[in-house]
């Protein structure tokens, strides 16, 4: 398969930290006022499947809206980071919870892609609380044989002169 889920203990760490905490960030100052509303963390489901022409990558997040997430694909790696806000219940009458189950607050899920994709061509669309990232597969040029010439010092490709060394010319010609 050329995709799977991760650790970041497989990545550069820090690095896949430092991506993290950018993204984070960047969904923070899009709401300063909510930011009260996302404390905690969640783990949203993850499908992660290949067909013949793509890698795909299918996140539930049912009420999370497209500017609440943030896709990086970098160094092989599908980074999804987002937030799933809180329901604001003050605008409600007081009420008693029974069962909560439902998770809200920041996440970030990391998968591996080691197929060869054209990550220009990648493209995401959330619709009906899905998350579903398209990776266009390339032919793999990883293994095939490649000829490559072989130049000779006695015959210079064609259209180069033939290399002049400094003994050579000191030596004046013959």
């Amino acid at each position: 398969m050329g995709a799977r889920l991760t650790s970041s203990m497989e990545l550069n760490p820090a690095e896949l930290a430092d991506d993290v905490h950018r993204l984070l960030d960047d969904l923070s100052r899009r709401r300063p006022d909510r930011r009260h509303m996302v404390a905690g963390e969640c783990m949203p489901g993850v499908d992660v499947f290949e067909t013949e022409k793509s890698v795909e990558i299918v996140l539930d997040l049912p009420g999370v809206s497209a500017d609440c997430v943030r896709v990086l694909f970098k160094a092989g790696v599908i980074l999804v980071v987002g937030e799933k806000e809180r329901p604001d219940f003050s605008k409600r009458a007081p009420a008693s919870f029974h069962l909560v189950e439902r998770d809200f607050g920041r996440f970030a899920r990391a998968v591996r892609v080691n197929a060869a994709i054209d990550g220009a061509r990648a493209h995401a669309r959330l619709h009906h609380g899905e998350l579903r990232i398209v990776l266009p597969r390339i032919k793999e040029r990883r293994g095939a044989g490649v000829l490559v010439p072989i130049e000779t010092a006695a015959k210079p490709p064609a259209g180069e002169s033939p290399p002049h060394d400094a003994e050579s010319a000191s030596r004046g010609p013959r």
